[in-house]
């Protein structure tokens, strides 16, 4: 089933399909809700919710964003973590669903760790993939100011044509030139939500003391040819009281859960045996 619901007055869309347990899955961006879809179909006896982040897929962004957060462009609006996982708790709500596993990849993942600071409870287990605890480093704040430059004066058609290549793994454009094209075609942000993703990456907490609260299971993948989030940055989740189970997936880059969605749903599938009744 395909829906819309409302937060905080802003129109957002997710699908609900399946039955069995609650896995709420959290896109990376550019990408939409359409990254998950190749691994829901490995993934048997889950109910899958799966919504699109604010100005991503059929999601509106909204009116009314904070600005002044990101000091290298004070006048770009901030699409945060703490508004996206807002959002999140208002779809639970809207479908009366009371916990879930979470999974999210890269920004996905950033809001699951903000998830955790602010509704534990609703939390049984959490995946990470290829995301990181860490804020960014004065080189990335740099590049993100430099993004919103970009997206500002001349649009995002070139620069997702070039986030398209350097965000997939190089076994995955030399093996696999179509999902270049799949992933580029799910781009579809306008520059005014480009903007507001950016500075809300940038401006996003660091999480590492976070990961030290986290008393449920935790399932981390990382894309051994991920250049955005490292293994060595993932490692950081093997501190998490609740336990973690590590893998880094061959072959794989930052989008690794559509670049190789059988073998992601293959190391998911044994860890959700865990919270079965």
């Amino acid at each position: 089933m395909s829906g819309e619901y409302l937060s905080d007055g802003t129109r957002i869309g997710f699908d609900d399909s399946g039955s069995g347990l609650p896995v709420v899955l959290l896109h990376p961006t550019p990408l939409d809700r359409e990254y998950w879809r190749p691994l829901t179909r490995e993934l048997a006896g889950i109910r899958a919710i799966v919504p699109d982040f604010r100005g991503h897929g059929s999601s509106e962004l909204g009116t009314e964003l904070p600005a002044g957060g990101f000091g290298r462009v004070p006048d770009a609006p901030i699409l945060t973590m703490e508004r996206l996982a807002a959002d999140v708790l208002k779809l639970l709500d809207h479908l009366r669903v009371p916990k879930a596993v979470f999974a999210g990849c890269s920004i996905g993942g950033y809001v699951l760790l903000e998830l955790w600071r602010t509704a534990p409870q609703r939390m049984r287990g959490l995946v990470f993939v290829c995301s990181k605890p860490q804020p960014d480093a004065e080189a990335n704040l740099a590049k993100r100011a430099e993004t919103i430059g970009r997206a500002r004066a001349e649009g995002v058609t070139a620069l997702f044509d070039g986030m398209a290549q350097s965000l997939l793994g190089a076994t995955t454009r030399k093996e696999h030139a179509e999902i270049v094209e799949e992933v580029r075609a799910r781009m579809t942000l306008t520059p005014e939500s480009e903007v507001a993703v950016q500075a809300g990456l940038a401006t996003r907490p660091d999480s590492v003391p976070t990961v030290a609260t986290i008393r449920v299971p935790v399932l981390a993948i990382a894309g051994a040819e991920d250049t955005s989030v490292t293994a060595a940055d993932m490692e950081s989740f093997r501190t998490a009281p609740g336990g973690c189970e590590f893998h880094v997936l061959a072959g794989a880059g930052h989008f690794a859960g559509y670049e190789h969605p059988k073998k992601v749903a293959g190391l998911m599938a044994p860890w959700l045996r865990q919270f079965e009744v």
